[in-house]
């Protein structure tokens, strides 16, 4: 099973690159190893046909002929980024009941625009975890055919959980519209059929949630939510498929259930317990704590409609959420990098990077969550987040050295996706 998934991944990936391969000859940039966070100087990056060909000293290499040549002289060249929670049809001005405004094709059409914006800050691959009427379904296919710029995606379709729930129902309207969201599925054998649903139609991986949020009318931020039957019904049929399970867990109750069911990777984490994060470690999970979108939430989520119970529920949640990323990071937690966004603006992704510094990681760390960790963690560490041969030519690029600015990556100088020029 694992090498069916290794080659239907490495099939996804290929397509991706194949919409728009090119080659080209990279020199003059310091080149950032985010292995070890060594600077490399004075060598060229060969790419061809979408891929890195070579990465060898200047004076020893020959251009190839008839070939670009992107001029990078005083820039650092890394890996593409790579966010691992992001919702590309979901909008940063639709909160509360203006979310009842958009339709599934607003959604779509709104999703062609944030594919783009966040290819454009410097990420080349994201996980979109939880999307409506399978919208990042024909994202990723039209991203990959070519049809329009974006990321690299890995998609979830819509995110499956329980009656009344954060992330699966629709809590806005009252009783008499009966209405029930797409994703909910109670009781273990209503959970194997959805995950089956969301393979049928398209899914790379499957989102559920295991607790309540912060932005669903209704729920409790840290009430569990699902059975520890349910969830583990839930991720004994992703696995038994090849796919990963990504579980919305706040409260420690829910990580914890998450966990011994066996997901892969738990979102935002904020109020995990010294259990929680030793369960995660033993277990090889990995975190995303999304500890900037606090900032946004509180500063200008009412004016873009998040209703006054989601600001109170994160007023409570965003502080306890950094203190525990810094526990997180001092334990030797896995730790990727995923951002929330669609709940504030696409395109600021890149704003976390200073946070995770500021809350107990080195800027190589933050780096490494958003390259070779997350890549490592979606099951591409082979084909992204790194600047070797045989990688996929992803770069972003900026103006001075990131380890000692990390801030520059909020405005990447040049931005490559398959040795395609973008920025």
């Amino acid at each position: 099973m694992k090498v069916l998934n290794r080659l239907l991944l490495l099939a996804l990936v290929t397509t991706a690159t194949q919409a728009q391969a090119q080659s080209m000859v990279i020199k003059g940039a310091n080149i950032l190893d985010v292995t070890n966070g060594e600077i490399v100087r004075n060598h060229l990056v060969v790419v061809d046909d979408g891929r890195i060909a070579q990465i060898s000293p200047s004076s020893s290499t020959e251009l190839p002929k008839g070939v670009e040549v992107v001029d990078l002289q005083g820039h650092t060249l890394m890996p593409g980024l790579i966010d691992m929670h992001v919702h590309l049809t979901s909008g940063g001005g639709y909160h509360g009941y203006e979310r009842l405004k958009l339709t599934d094709e607003r959604r779509a059409i709104l999703g062609v625009v944030h594919a783009k914006q966040t290819l454009m800050a410097g990420f080349t691959t994201v996980r979109n975890v939880g999307a409506g009427s399978f919208g990042d379904v024909a994202l990723r296919d039209a991203i990959n055919e070519g049809d329009i710029p974006g990321p690299r995606m890995l998609v979830s379709g819509p995110p499956i959980g329980i009656t009344g729930g954060h992330c699966s129902d629709n809590n806005l309207l009252p009783p008499e519209y009966n209405i029930t969201g797409e994703g909910v599925a109670d009781g273990p054998w209503a959970a194997r059929a959805a995950v089956r649903r969301n393979i049928k139609y398209g899914a790379d991986l499957i989102k559920t949630c295991s607790t309540g949020g912060v932005l669903s009318k209704g729920t409790k931020v840290g009430a569990p939510q699902y059975t520890l039957e349910e969830l583990t019904a839930l991720a004994d049929e992703a696995h038994s498929r090849g796919l990963k399970v990504a579980s919305h867990a706040h409260g420690s109750e829910g990580i914890i259930n998450a966990l011994k069911a066996g997901a892969d990777t738990i979102e935002h984490a904020s109020f995990i317990d010294d259990e929680g994060i030793r369960l995660a470690i033993e277990n090889d999970a990995a975190l995303s704590m999304d500890i900037y979108v606090t900032e946004y939430i509180l500063g200008e989520g009412a004016s873009a409609g998040i209703l006054e119970e989601s600001l109170e529920k994160e007023r409570k949640t965003g502080a306890t959420q950094r203190a525990n990323f810094r526990k997180a990071v001092e334990a030797g937690a896995t730790i990727v990098y995923g951002t929330d966004a669609g709940v504030y603006p696409h395109g600021q992704n890149a704003k976390q990077l200073s946070r995770m510094t500021r809350f107990g990681m080195t800027p190589l760390q933050a780096i490494q969550s958003a390259t070779m960790t997350a890549a490592k963690v979606m099951g591409w560490g082979y084909e992204v987040g790194k600047i070797e041969a045989g990688y996929v030519a992803d770069f972003v690029a900026v103006k001075g050295n990131p380890l000692e600015n990390i801030e520059l990556l909020e405005e990447p100088a040049a931005v490559i996706k398959g040795g395609v020029r973008y920025r």
